[in-house]
C-alpha cells in the first residue's frame, strides 16, 4: 500500500477531483491537471494498485437521503466481541457504515431508517445483541456540509 507520503501535489489533486465526481472522464480530469489522458490514468491506475484508491461508489440524491433519518450509535463491546458483533451489524441494512474508534466505545455505527421508529427498532435490536454493553446514540438534525 501506498502511504501518504508517496502521494505528490498532483496526485492529491487528482484524487481531489474524483473525491468530487469519481465519474469524471479521464479527458476532463487532464485538463483540469494540465496533463496528458495517458499520464492521468496512469496515476488513477497507480493510485488503485497502490490501495490508496479502494473502490468507488454511489452518493444518493439529497432527495433521497432527505427521507431517511440518520444517527450515530456508539457500542460498548464486551471483551473479545468485535469480530462477533461486526458480522451482526453487517447483516443490519439500516447500519450505513461501522467504525473502530478509540475512548470509551469500541465502535461507531451510522444508521439511516425511514423513521424515529425504524431507528428506535434498530437501536434497541444493537442493545440486545449479546457481547454488546452499551450504546450512546445521537440523530443527526442536519448536514453542514459533506465532502
Amino acid at each position: 500500500m501506498m502511504t501518504k507520503t508517496a502521494l505528490d501535489a498532483t496526485d492529491q489533486k487528482l484524487l481531489s477531483l474524483l473525491r468530487e465526481n469519481a465519474r469524471t472522464s479521464t479527458a476532463e480530469l487532464a485538463r483540469g491537471l494540465g496533463l496528458s489522458r495517458t499520464t492521468v490514468q496512469s496515476r488513477i491506475e497507480r493510485l488503485e494498485r497502490g490501495g490508496v484508491v479502494a473502490g468507488y461508489t454511489v452518493k444518493l440524491a439529497d432527495e433521497v437521503e432527505a427521507g431517511l433519518v440518520r444517527t450515530y450509535v456508539l457500542i460498548t463491546l464486551a471483551p473479545r466481541q468485535t469480530l462477533v458483533i461486526q458480522a451482526a451489524l453487517r447483516g443490519i441494512p439500516a447500519v450505513r457504515t461501522l467504525h473502530s474508534v478509540s475512548g470509551p466505545f469500541d465502535l461507531l455505527a451510522i444508521l439511516a431508517a425511514g423513521s424515529i421508529g425504524e431507528l428506535d427498532a434498530v437501536i434497541d435490536r444493537i442493545g440486545q445483541m449479546d457481547g454488546v454493553e452499551r450504546t450512546m446514540s445521537a440523530i443527526v438534525l442536519s448536514t453542514r456540509f459533506e465532502r
